[in-house]
């Protein structure tokens, strides 16, 4: 199983909630002789006999992940490189950045005269369920990164929920208050109107201001869930968090999260 970078996640991130990511048109399979690492310090491709990055495909995302299709094939080995153990997707052919990374389930020693290569569904890259990102969203972005398919950054608006959220919950099916003054607030990217999203950090993204929702003007009943959505109303549930204290919401009441107090991140 793949992994995302540092560097994807931060730009996926941002994607979402401030500025669009362009991806690349096409992304490269690499060969490693050590872990990359998230970062990609531990990055060790061979150099040299023979040795360059290949294109790699992949199918359309589809139960949280994508997986690469048809073989990778890369050049006859001149000359030895070292015992394979690892394998890196880079948005260049050569240089650029990391932006997955996985091991192989055998690793391989490269000799001269071999030719390597990664057979169809080899190579896969998935955001794991149980976390708290919508499966909708883990398909686009997926499918924004690695198959270069268009997912225009969204609007991001924070909800309440009086019942828990799963992974396929809509912003047409979540069970949110109704009258009585609630509404969803809208967050903007960063460098816009208050409330603003902070920048991608780390992995991560904060509510750079405090962000309230609107005083309520009677009972909203518990609310035991909060969620972040692509529209005022209905859309699409981007992330949500079923650990939100349950809170009895009464007439005169205001909801806020401090600032800092929202973190999403993509682990």
């Amino acid at each position: 199983m793949g992994k995302i970078s540092n560097y994807l996640a931060n730009e996926l991130l941002d994607h979402v909630f401030n500025a669009a990511y362009t991806p690349a048109a096409t992304v490269y399979l690499a060969l490693s002789t050590a872990n990359p690492t998230d970062d990609g310090s531990g990055m060790a491709e061979p150099s040299g006999n023979g040795y360059a990055r290949q294109a790699i495909t992949f199918g359309a995302a589809a139960s949280r992940r994508v997986t690469q299709s048809g073989v990778v094939t890369f050049p006859i080995a001149t000359g030895a490189w070292g015992t394979v153990t690892h394998w890196a997707v880079f948005d260049a052919s050569t240089a650029g950045n990391m932006l997955a990374h996985g091991d192989w389930s055998v690793a391989k020693s490269i000799v001269a005269n071999n030719t390597p290569s990664a057979a169809s569904g080899e190579v896969w890259i998935e955001v794991s369920a149980g976390g708290e990102m919508s499966t909708t969203l883990a398909h686009n972005l997926l499918n924004l990164a690695f198959r270069n398919v268009a997912y225009a950054k969204p609007a991001t608006y924070v909800g309440m929920a009086t019942a828990t959220l799963t992974e396929t919950t809509t912003g047409s099916t979540v069970t949110e208050p109704s009258g009585n003054g609630y509404a969803r607030t809208q967050v903007n990217i960063n460098g816009g109107a208050a409330p603003a999203w902070a920048l991608a950090a780390s992995r991560q993204v904060v509510n750079g201001g405090a962000v309230s929702l609107p005083a309520a003007t009677g009972a909203w009943g518990t609310v035991v869930a909060s969620f972040i959505a692509s529209a005022v109303s209905g859309g699409d549930i981007l992330f949500f968090d079923n650990g939100t204290t349950d809170q009895a919401v009464a007439s005169g009441d205001t909801m806020q999260f401090a600032a800092s107090a929202i973190t999403v991140g993509l682990n």
